[in-house]
């Protein structure tokens, strides 16, 4: 695996997309070069001490041929508001490419992604990636103006789901209706997720039951980003039924589903 470097990248763009998300287009020749899809960067937000700690964030896209990626993330607090700050030509502080990436072996030739609001990001770069023949995308939000990324799904997907909590775009419900809804006719080979953890625990349900492979992007606050600060810990089962403690950024952020124990 290609070793995280730490690197001073340049803010190609920055734009506002919907209700507090935000997409970076960041200059890197060498995340470009060598990300794979489920990896992330870690974030210096700024030199001061508003934010000490770095903001791990989802690679979203990569543009190999011209060296850059982009990474999408919510304002949510002081980290996330000072690196909305940040202008074309800033330079950003970034650790990564970091942790493992999703499986993307090219016998699986029909897959799905399934992302739940802010969770959807890391699986655009799947569907990018995959050389799969069927790629159906399956993303869910709470409503109409958190709704981003459609047309870029739409044209690295073959088929592409939307629902909002609300009814207020799309069909109206939860996402993981439709994904079972399909998942026996469609005979997944398999499926990608990231999102909240209720959506997670009924998308390893659904794949549980029909026995169809699936890995997870799991999402934990982090700290360091390569496994020194031990905050990012996660429950994992081990062979013998019993569980351990597994760090998401060191060995994760993709999980296999039959790994994970979500609580």
């Amino acid at each position: 695996m290609i070793q995280p470097k730490q690197l001073e990248d340049r803010v190609i763009s920055i734009e506002e997309l919907t209700d507090e998300i935000y997409r970076m287009t960041v200059e890197s020749e060498y995340i470009a070069g060598n990300a794979v899809a489920g990896q992330f960067v870690n974030i210096k937000c700024c030199d001061g001490t508003q934010a000490l700690l770095r903001r791990p964030i989802s690679i979203c896209s990569v543009d190999r041929c011209n060296g850059s990626y982009d990474i999408l993330f919510q304002k949510k607090g002081g980290g996330t508001g000072l690196l909305a700050l940040k202008k074309p030509g800033d330079r950003l502080d970034v650790l990564g490419p970091l942790g493992n990436g999703f499986g993307l072996d090219v016998k699986y030739g029909r897959i799905a992604v399934i992302g739940g609001g802010i969770g959807i990001f890391p699986l655009l770069f799947v569907l990018n990636e995959s050389r799969a023949v069927t790629k159906r995308a399956y993303l869910g939000f709470r409503t109409r103006k958190l709704v981003v990324l459609e047309n870029e799904f739409k044209a690295g997907s073959s088929t592409l789901e939307i629902t909002t909590d609300d009814g207020s775009y799309g069909e109206h419900g939860f996402i993981t209706d439709l994904l079972k809804r399909d998942i026996l006719s469609e005979k997944f080979d398999m499926i990608y997720a990231c999102g909240p953890t209720p959506m997670l625990r009924k998308v390893i349900e659904a794949a549980n039951e029909n026995d169809i492979r699936c890995q997870v992007s799991m999402e934990q606050r982090m700290g360091c980003g390569f496994g020194a600060c031990l905050v990012c810990a996660c429950k994992t089962h081990v062979e013998n039924g019993d569980w351990q403690y597994s760090h998401v950024c060191k060995d994760g952020p993709i999980f296999d589903s039959r790994a994970v124990l979500l609580e």
